[in-house]
């Protein structure tokens, strides 16, 4: 099979086979779910067959000519590919985790399959090579996110969906508008016709500023951050799925893409960039230091972390776009286990108020181990694989001259100490706040083997750093290679 099947593959699977998941589950719910989780590792396997030509530097492409320019051509180099494999062996975590997490659930069927369209989805953003399909797969997120975040139909959780929607929905609407003036300049849809037609800063500010929109309403950045919070009334796979393995992950990748590897904003963009995400970081991290809700409080610290995953690719440097592409696989696996971990909590206890919990190291022990090496990461504390990424992101922006961000981040990384230890204490340390049976489920249920898997993977990245940096180092130098 050649390589370009494998890419059309890789999106294919499961965009179309997520469609079969409810006829299944009308006759088998084990069935479904095992088909799910195939879907999900299809993708990732197809991923790993394209790996050894991508990762020897190879870039593959399809190309298929449609009119009016609106070319589907899907481009696989060593960025998009590290990120597709991220995120659909983190969502197939996911998918396993929510076999045991929703076996007692209505709309399950629904689930599934919103949940495998949500991944294809995101296939379709990372290797598209054309503004409109992008637009497309990217608005196919914003219905899939509606439906889930709105998982239990109640009606205030109804509400937060919509919210969800309308933000993210009217930042990309704004974003098409950024695209179409972004082709009224160049002639054209596509990334590379567009990066050769615009030399670097001739880029309309507006062109961007309207770009940014979308990227910033979608990744839950300030202004538009509020919305993440809110959707922790959905299940916690779907809230793992929408902070840690897709949504959010979107807006970070497309803007390392496009303002790395096909446009180059002004100067002033990007001290602008840096403003809005240094406010990020800090007011997220104050929210998540006064919160009680467990989820919450995970939430904003999402909103905080990807403030520094877009630090290095504004940065624009090869150490920075390095340590910000290494800290979208930590991140995505500690957050998943964080709130996977808290999923495990919340059922225990039937709270999200930490004040409420205590004592809990001793009643799920698992939980506990693996919340504690996933907090670790994101705190960015040795050997797990946080502490290189985040270290790597402000190192390469001290390098390019922007002393006064790394200082400001490095800032941000210490409220990350103060609201991760204080969740911490509360849900695992303190004293007992109720009478709370011990964990009777085996090690090995989809639960906690879920959170344990995303535990090892954020210690084993840790330790395994070098090989990984190889890739990081490669995709850096692909993207700016392209740009010379």
């Amino acid at each position: 099979m050649s390589n370009e099947i494998l890419l059309i593959l890789i999106v294919a699977v499961p965009v179309l086979f997520s469609c079969l998941l409810p006829i299944i589950g009308q006759f088998s719910v084990k069935a479904r779910n095992i088909f799910a989780l195939a879907l999900a590792l299809i993708t990732f396997i197809l991923g790993l067959f394209l790996a050894p030509s991508v990762f020897s530097g190879n870039i593959i492409s399809f190309y298929y000519d449609l009119p009016l320019g609106l070319n589907f051509i899907l481009k696989a180099d060593a960025f998009a590919l590290f990120c597709a494999l991220v995120s659909s062996l983190v969502s197939a975590i996911i998918v396993f985790y929510s076999f045991e997490y929703t076996d007692s659930y209505e709309n399950q069927n629904e689930y599934y399959f919103i949940v495998l369209l949500f991944l294809g989805s995101m296939m379709g953003i990372i290797f598209s090579a054309n503004l409109i399909f992008l637009y497309i797969f990217w608005e196919m997120t914003a219905i899939a996110s509606w439906r889930l975040i709105g998982f239990f139909r109640k009606e205030d959780y109804v509400r937060r969906a919509n919210k969800a929607f309308m933000v993210t929905a009217g930042g990309a609407f704004l974003m098409l508008a950024g695209f179409i003036m972004l082709a009224e300049q160049s002639g054209s849809f596509d990334f590379a016709a567009i990066r050769t037609a615009i030399a670097p800063g001739a880029v309309k500010n507006i062109t961007v500023i309207l770009i940014l929109c979308g990227i910033f309403a979608k990744s839950a950045t300030f202004p538009f951050h509020t919305w993440l919070a809110d959707a922790g009334v959905a299940p916690s796979p779907v809230t793992a799925l929408l902070h840690a393995a897709v949504l959010v992950k979107i807006g970070v990748y497309v803007y390392a893409r496009l303002f790395n590897g096909v446009i180059i904003p002004s100067e002033t963009i990007k001290i602008a960039v840096f403003v809005i995400i240094a406010l990020s970081a800090f007011i997220a991290g104050g929210a998540a230091l006064i919160e009680k809700d467990i989820k919450r409080i995970i939430a904003f610290s999402t909103v905080s972390q990807l403030a520094f995953i877009f630090l290095g690719f504004a940065v624009g440097t090869r150490l920075a776009f390095a340590g910000s592409t290494l800290f979208i696989l930590m991140h995505s696996a500690a957050k998943a286990g964080l709130f996977l971990g808290a999923g495990i909590i919340e059922h225990k206890t039937h709270t999200k108020d930490i004040t409420k919990m205590g004592g809990l190291s001793k009643i799920i022990p698992v939980t506990y181990i693996a919340f504690l090496v996933c907090m670790m990461s994101v705190i960015g504390i040795p050997p797990t694989g946080g502490f290189f990424s985040k270290f790597m992101v402000i190192t390469g922006t001290a390098d390019a001259g922007y002393i006064g961000a790394a200082v400001v981040f490095t800032a941000a990384a210490t409220l990350t100490i103060l609201y991760m230890l204080r969740v911490f204490c509360k849900v695992f340390l303190a004293e007992p706040a109720g009478s709370f049976e011990a964990e009777k489920s085996s090690l090995w249920s989809p639960m906690n083997f879920s959170v344990i898997l995303l535990a090892v993977i954020s210690l084993v990245c840790g330790l395994a750093f070098g090989k990984l940096t190889f890739i990081a180092e490669l995709a850096a130098n692909q993207m700016f290679g392209i740009i010379k």
